[in-house]
């Protein structure tokens, strides 16, 4: 990575740090701070929020405070891209890390759950009220449990919580829950990590995420946390185009063993193809007379999931899908310690899909293909979070070594297909709270040539 050059350090604008200003208030979504250090390491993009001023003790967080406007209208479009917390959990009592073998936990000797799995389902149940959504179903093995939401995906190890939703849910809300529920089970937070995409409509958006800046100061005003947790907020990427925004707090008992190997890689789509976009929609399939509502639900999303190929995307896992009327689609598989997780919205002018795990493979290069190849989308984004362990166990970058990502994509009844070529725009990396490595990249769709080659389904390399 190169040398990080500190551009500027600002206490309210003035005269000569106007343009500074304005990008620093498009990195935040329009709201500008009142303290910034900004740093930008050379050809990386990266835009480092990491100094506010003290925020207010105290925020309107009621139960009511992240409802929408009962009289606002549907504006047609919707807000795919998904907000992710994941919060880690150590022993209260004795101070140990609660996840001896890593963050997943350790491996399970009995049947009896342990930790974060022990809370009962009206636990979680609040935790998901106070982001705004709910729980539809549920998968489960002897690691973890995942659970399909109306806005995503909820994912519970014995010492870990990882939390996706999308739309105009409130996922921060949860923290305070979290803290609460955690000591039911004599845990208290380790590490917490927020993370999302600027918004396609950020107007959108509900208190406390209608802006970074606002998240931030949310984060911040909770005393329970920030006593224990002092968090810093980044951006990464070109403020100008798509770029992630990351929160880390991190408290974690390093281990003396190289035992942190854990990743996760999100692959976010958007514009994807027409006719793949066609799938997700609830009526494009036939209904049985006689049937009940629920069956046909479950039919309906198992159908999905076969017709656009996800379930080839994660062999030999246990899979969870959702179809949604009057569209979208949600799934979770899980397999051994590792969970997979996708989620489409196909209305036309906003559509997504996005697709994350942590598997802890050696190569995501043939993932990356599958993935894209299934969606044909014009234009997508990688985001990676890797411990070093994780990054050492890769045996390449996808961000950094994937330049070009070249998918192939049949036409003409499957004898005649072209090559689409995605060229990677941007890239960004930073490496956080001492071993936490961030990193984003943008590739967009350029015009390809066609070619006649035999189609070899989906590579598994």
């Amino acid at each position: 990575m190169p040398l990080q050059e500190t551009i500027q350090e600002m206490d309210g604008a003035s005269d000569s740090s106007g343009h500074v200003d304005a990008v620093i208030a498009k990195a935040c979504d329009g709201d500008l701070p009142n303290r910034v250090d900004v740093v930008i390491p050379k050809d990386h993009g990266l835009l480092n929020i990491s100094s506010y001023s003290t925020p207010p003790d105290v925020f309107p967080d009621c139960d009511h405070s992240g409802e929408m406007d009962p009289m606002r209208e549907y504006t047609g479009v919707f807000e795919g891209p998904e907000k992710t917390l994941e919060v880690m959990f150590r022993k209260i009592h004795t101070g140990e890390v609660g996840q001896p073998h890593g963050q997943l936990g350790p491996v399970p000797t009995t049947d009896a759950k342990e930790g974060l799995r022990r809370l009962g389902r009206h636990d979680l149940d609040r935790i998901c009220a106070r982001a705004r959504c709910t729980i539809l179903s549920q998968l489960s093995n002897k690691y973890l449990d995942a659970y399909v939401l109306s806005e995503s995906s909820l994912f519970v190890y014995p010492y870990m919580v990882v939390l996706k939703t999308c739309g105009t849910t409130t996922l921060l809300r949860c923290i305070a829950e979290l803290i609460e529920i955690g000591k039911k089970v004599d845990l208290e937070i380790d590490w917490v990590g927020y993370s999302r995409k600027n918004f396609n409509f950020p107007g959108d958006q509900a208190f406390p995420h209608q802006s970074f800046h606002q998240e931030l100061d949310y984060l911040y005003s909770h005393k329970n946390l920030c006593n224990r947790l002092d968090g810093n907020g980044y951006t990464l990427g070109p403020v100008t185009s798509d770029h992630w925004f990351v929160y880390v707090a991190d408290q974690t008992i390093r281990s003396t063993g190289d035992i942190d190997t854990d990743r996760v890689i999100n692959i976010m789509m958007f514009d994807i193809d027409d006719t793949v976009a066609e799938t997700f929609y609830y009526q494009a399939y036939d209904t049985i007379e006689g049937e009940s509502k629920e069956d046909e639900t479950v039919r309906i999303s198992k159908e999905m999931t076969s017709r656009a190929g996800i379930d080839v995307l994660c062999p030999g896992a246990a899979i969870d899908p959702r179809a949604f009327e009057p569209c979208g689609y949600s799934m979770n598989a899980i397999l051994f310690r590792s969970y997979s997780t996708m989620h489409i919205t196909p209305e036309a002018g906003s559509s997504y899909a996005s697709f994350e795990t942590n598997a802890r493979v050696s190569s995501y290069r043939a993932l990356i293909n599958n993935v894209v190849r299934t969606f044909k989308p014009k234009r997508f984004v990688i985001t990676l979070m890797a411990d070093e362990g994780g990054l050492r166990e890769m045996k390449c970058n996808p961000l950094e070594d994937c330049t070009n990502i070249t998918v192939p994509r049949v036409m003409e009844g499957g004898k005649v297909r072209h090559d689409m070529n995605y060229k990677r725009s941007t890239y960004a990396g930073i490496k956080v709270e001492e071993d936490i490595n961030c990193m984003m990249g943008n590739w967009v769709l350029h015009e390809s040539v066609g070619v006649v080659h035999r189609d070899r389904g989906n590579s598994v390399a």
